[in-house]
Parts: C-alpha cells; sequence; structure tokens
C-alpha cells in the first residue's frame, strides 16, 4: 500500500508540473548594426558606458562593438547644432551638456583615446536624451498629476537614430519624430513670433476700478505701452490717460486674443492679462509645447477635441471642424481630468445619482437646514435595499447609508442627454438644466464633467449616421420621459486636453491658465 501512495503522490505532482505554463520568453528588442566610417575610431571601455545608466546607450554601443561612432565632422556638426538651438523647440540646451560638449569639440584634435571615448559617449547620451524629449516630453505628466490619463508613448531611440545615422538621414529624425498635431505646429510659430519681441521694461498696470471708453485713468499710460508693444495698438500714441477710441478698439483685439469678453471693458480679467510680460508668455508656449508631446502624435480620423481652458469642443471628421460648441468645465477645486479615450453611448433622459462629493459639500448641509431640498430639486432617497425613504425619517448622521437618485427631465442636472466613454474618473458629457451660462466668459463651474451647449444636436449628429436619426426620432424620444441608451456605430476618439496657448495666422494667442498648472511646469522644467 505504501507504494501505491507514492506512486499516486508523484503522479499527482507530476500532472500539477504539466498544468504550470511555461513562462514566454521575452523578446530580444532588435538594434541594427552601426556602419562605421574610415574616420578615426578607439575602443570604449564598457565600464565608462555603464556609469550613466542607460540601457539604450548600452545597446547603442553594442551595435557598433564598443566602438566610438561620431568620427565624421558632418554628423557631429548636425547633433551639436540641434542640441544648441534646442531652445527653438522650447527646449533647453544645458540639457544636454552643449557647454561641455562644445569644449570636446573645439579641440578634437588633441583628445586622447580616452578622452574622445568620452565624447563620444556624451554626443549620443544627449543626443538619445534630446530626441526622446521631442518625441514623448521631458517629464511624466502621471508623475505630476493624479488627473492625467494618457497612454505611456513608447520610443525606440536606438532604432530610429542609427537607421537614420547608417543612411546620412540624422536631419530627417527631428522632423519625423515631434507630434504631426496642427496645434503643436501652432505652438512652435507662436515661441518663433515671441521671439521677435525685444524685451520689455514696462511697470506693472494697476487700477481698482473698471475703465470704459472716455474715462480718465492714470493706468492708460501702461495700458496703451502694452497694447502698443503686443502689436494690439498701431502708429503712434500720445500715451495720454484718455480712454479713447483707438485704444478701446485695441482693447478688443487684446481681449479677443486672450479669450475674454471683446467688450472694451478694462476690468480685472483684462488688466491680469495685460501685466504678462514677454518672459511669461514665452515660458507659457514652453510648457504647452511639452504638454503636447505628451499628448499622442497623430489623432483619429474622427474626434472630439476639448480645450479645457478655451471651454471649447471642436468636431473634427476627416481633418475637417464639423461642429464648435461652448462648453462648462470643472472648477479648480473639482478639476475636469485629462482624458483621451473613446465615445461609447448616447443616454437621453438621464437620471443623476448624487456623487460623493457633491452629497458631501452640498446636499448634506443643505438637508440639515431643510428636509424638502431634495424633493424640490424631483431627487429621490433610497436605502441599500432600494426602498424610497421619506426625508422626514433620512438619517442625517448616515448619509452614505443611502442613494440620491433625480429623475429624468428637462430639470435634470445632467439635462436631456449625456454621452459616456471609458475613464476612471466617472465623468462624462452632458447637458445641463443651467442653460444659460454657457454665453459667459469664464465657464470653469462644474464638478469635473464637461456640459455641452446644445447637446442634442451633437447627439443627433454622432448618431445620425445611416439617416436612422431624424429630429422627430429625439423630439419623441425626449417627450417620453424615459431613459434610453444608443450605442455611438461611428468611431469618435475623445480628447479631453489642457493648453493655454498657441497661434492663429500670425497672431499669438492665450487663455487663462484656469488650474494653475503652467509656472509650475516651466519650474520642473527647467529644474
Amino acid at each position: 500500500m505504501k507504494k501505491f501512495y507514492s506512486i499516486v503522490v508523484i503522479c499527482i505532482l507530476v500532472g500539477c508540473k504539466k498544468d504550470i505554463p511555461k513562462p514566454i520568453p521575452v523578446a530580444k528588442k532588435k538594434v541594427p548594426e552601426i556602419i562605421l566610417t574610415d574616420e578615426r575610431k578607439v575602443e570604449i571601455d564598457t565600464a565608462t558606458i555603464s556609469t550613466f545608466k542607460s540601457e539604450t546607450l548600452k545597446e547603442f554601443y553594442i551595435a557598433s562593438e564598443n566602438q566610438t561612432v561620431w568620427g565624421n565632422l558632418k554628423k557631429r556638426k548636425f547633433v551639436l547644432s540641434q542640441l544648441e538651438n534646442s531652445s527653438e523647440l522650447g527646449l533647453e540646451p544645458e540639457d544636454y551638456k552643449i557647454s561641455q560638449l562644445k569644449k570636446f569639440e573645439s579641440k578634437i584634435g588633441k583628445l586622447n583615446d580616452k578622452d574622445l571615448a568620452t565624447y563620444d559617449i556624451l554626443l549620443t547620451y544627449n543626443f538619445e536624451k534630446y530626441l526622446s524629449h521631442l518625441y514623448k516630453g521631458k517629464l511624466d505628466p502621471k508623475k505630476i498629476y493624479t488627473n492625467w490619463d494618457l497612454d505611456e508613448k513608447t520610443f525606440e531611440v536606438n532604432n530610429v537614430l542609427i537607421k537614420a545615422f547608417n543612411r546620412d538621414k540624422l536631419d530627417s529624425i527631428v522632423e519625423n519624430i515631434q507630434p504631426k498635431t496642427q496645434t503643436y505646429k501652432e505652438l512652435l510659430k507662436a515661441l518663433e513670433i515671441i521671439n521677435t519681441f525685444p524685451d520689455d521694461d514696462i511697470k506693472t498696470i494697476e487700477s481698482a476700478d473698471k475703465i470704459v471708453l472716455n474715462d480718465t485713468n492714470s493706468a492708460l499710460i501702461n495700458i496703451k505701452k502694452r497694447l502698443l508693444y503686443w502689436n494690439d495698438m498701431t502708429g503712434k500714441d500720445s500715451l495720454t490717460k484718455i480712454y479713447d477710441q483707438k485704444t478701446f478698439e485695441s482693447v478688443k483685439r487684446f481681449q479677443e486674443r486672450h479669450g475674454l469678453a471683446a467688450d472694451g471693458v478694462i476690468g480685472a480679467g483684462t488688466i491680469s492679462a495685460l501685466n504678462y510680460s514677454k518672459e511669461r508668455r514665452k515660458k507659457q508656449i514652453i510648457v504647452n509645447l511639452e504638454r503636447w508631446r505628451w499628448y499622442p502624435s497623430e489623432l483619429a480620423e474622427n474626434y472630439f477635441i476639448i480645450n479645457i481652458p478655451d471651454y471649447s469642443l471642436n468636431v473634427v471628421e476627416n481633418q475637417d471642424t464639423t461642429l464648435v460648441r461652448n462648453v462648462v468645465v470643472g472648477t479648480n477645486k473639482r478639476k475636469t481630468p485629462i482624458i483621451t479615450s473613446f465615445l461609447k453611448t448616447v443616454v437621453f433622459n438621464p437620471t443623476w445619482t448624487v456623487p460623493p462629493t457633491i452629497l458631501k459639500e452640498d446636499v448634506v448641509p443643505a438637508m440639515k437646514r431643510n428636509r424638502s431640498y431634495l424633493a424640490k430639486k424631483n431627487i429621490t432617497i433610497y436605502d441599500t435595499s432600494g426602498n424610497a425613504v421619506d426625508p422626514v425619517k433620512w438619517n442625517e448622521n448616515k448619509p452614505n447609508n443611502y442613494r440620491y437618485v433625480q429623475s429624468p427631465g428637462y430639470n435634470n442636472s445632467l439635462g436631456l442627454m449625456k454621452i459616456l466613454f471609458p475613464n476612471h474618473h466617472s465623468v462624462y458629457l452632458h447637458d445641463t438644466n443651467h442653460r444659460n451660462i454657457f454665453g459667459r466668459n469664464n465657464r470653469s463651474m462644474s464638478s469635473g464633467c464637461v456640459r455641452v451647449e446644445n447637446p442634442l444636436e451633437l447627439a443627433q449628429h454622432i448618431l445620425d449616421v445611416d439617416g436612422n436619426w431624424p429630429q422627430d426620432r429625439i423630439d419623441t424620444i425626449i417627450a417620453s420621459k424615459k431613459t434610453m441608451s444608443f450605442k455611438i456605430t461611428k468611431k469618435y476618439a475623445l480628447y479631453q486636453w489642457y493648453w493655454t496657448a498657441w497661434s492663429k495666422k500670425n497672431q499669438l494667442l492665450f487663455r487663462a491658465d484656469i488650474y494653475n498648472l503652467d509656472s509650475d511646469l516651466y519650474a520642473q522644467l527647467r529644474n
């Protein structure tokens, strides 16, 4: 019997072993071999390469059999030129040790083998870093922000670099790896434009009162200097304290460029925008270039793109903007998250379940003051068994033990429609019961979701692929007050992003940094 049991145990163990899947071998990335030319080459000590703690650097020199590669003057000069002029792309030349590299280059003919090897490694290391920064940015947004859901951009730098090196086409890399989007190109143009402006020494504008046409105010002298500086006012001006018609028209141009109400009234918002110096605006452009390197390099064929600080939604199909909508976004306290996703479902006549933050900060305090608060808003309280609860019997000490659901209807907080897309933040696009707010200038007012102007037209646009969604069909659904969901069959990507600067027709355009992200990001970029 003992032998029998032993055999059984062995069989079980052998059987278990067979069920364990074999580990799949990790495929090594194939790096092309570097074709070396006849210039001076020296052997490189692998220990020196290891001090840089860079796998891509090790792979690069394995491809050259640990020999120096930058003997060709033309190739070397190209790399040095790129790093030296990286500021034209919003980068910092000293991030790539340009001063140190130029010193090596100045005495290239006198370098001993060890120094030549060091120079070669530094050229490769810093050029790879530069290319990586151009492709996916210097910083990782996921390490900076908790509400930026962007897919990580992977970059096989050696495959790109070595192929271009071998074909003697290094100049093509820099152009090819940068984002292809129009806004990114407009930002590069904005940086070029702002670099043409002279340094400015205009004093800070201070005015406690709003300034309207024909007012007299001493602040107007510096206001006019700013308008002349930014070319919103042209020709000569006497720089008087009088708010004349010429200045009025110039202020409206300035306001329009900055996304302000172009009414000519000089209030706090306009003065704040006027007080930005050239240097501060330049930094703003640079941080926006960094952001656009975080985003996908190329956009989908059809997409919704929301610029949070601009309060705008554009529908783009086959490179043509087919719809533009004003939107309302989250407050600084309840920010709208940055998301790349895809549209999934349109829901008509949605119910609204009060989310935890609004429950805690808004609903509970209001209910403690007035038990009829929720009834007036057509919100029903449900217990854990799904039974409706009389507000009088609501336990204010245990508010999280209930669900709070608002019935469908014109006055529902989500309005008459919402559009769903996969994300980790429980946000969506939706209508609103406050339909008069889209005319406001500052529309940072929501709890994180994006409210859309004229949403039923938007719903019809994206659903009506085959002519099956006439307006009367939507009207009938809305009139039923029944919650109905419909899948979006046409593929639309959703880009919910954040940028505060760009250019158009050689004009600089800026928006208020509503979440106060720009200055902090610039500090981290230059750290």
